[in-house]
């Protein structure tokens, strides 16, 4: 299904639709404020099952993040994290990072593997965030690819609902996506070391 989803004042009854398949065990592809993502519930371990095959990987192998609605849940997912970070990660979040942090024993247990880190975002679209709130928990996410030489993610919806409409249960139209990924930031040490550059720049926030 593709559903259309205006991110400016997304529609309360359409993003419930969306939360019922979620809960259901169902695959959505989804925008946020870089690329758009693929994703599921977080405790449905079926769903994240069905994301790895569709990505070809193991799910002890896999660098899945969590999409969060705010930092207020992040305490569940990640040991302690130190003040100076956290103050940074606020004023840069929501945004288009993700932050890896070392997790938490709940970890483990959502993605029954021996992930010792789990990578954080919170975008700056109102579409994920609303999903995420209305669900009550995060969603797992991962990026969709395009086997295009030249254009590396996919940026147009309907052609991502081409592409994945057998593979996944509801890809949101939500305008155009970007083509370029969240910059990917490692504070597990405790400092900040910038592993992918995208598009979030982490000097305005230091």
């Amino acid at each position: 299904m593709l559903l259309k989803i205006y991110p400016e004042n997304p529609n309360p009854k359409t993003i419930q639709q969306v939360v019922d398949v979620l809960r259901k065990g169902g695959l959505i592809i989804y925008p946020t404020d870089t690329i758009y993502g693929l994703g599921c519930d977080i405790t449905n371990q079926r769903a994240i099952e069905a994301i790895c095959r569709l990505r070809g990987i193991k799910p002890e192998k896999a660098n899945f993040s969590f999409i969060c609605y705010d930092l207020s849940h992040i305490s569940d997912y990640t040991k302690s994290i130190d003040n100076t970070v956290f103050r940074v990660i606020k004023k840069a979040l929501p945004g288009p990072f993700t932050f890896i942090f070392n997790a938490s024993h709940q970890v483990p247990k959502l993605l029954s593997s021996n992930k010792k880190t789990v990578g954080i975002r919170v975008p700056d679209n109102n579409i994920a965030r609303e999903i995420v709130r209305a669900l009550g928990n995060p969603i797992l996410s991962t990026s969709i690819r395009d086997e295009d030489d030249i254009i590396e993610y996919s940026t147009d919806p309907e052609l991502i609902y081409e592409k994945y409409q057998d593979k996944v249960d509801i890809v949101i139209d939500g305008g155009y996506g970007d083509n370029v990924p969240s910059t990917v930031v490692d504070c597990t040490t405790g400092d900040f070391e910038v592993v992918r550059e995208g598009k979030g720049d982490l000097d305005m926030y230091l």
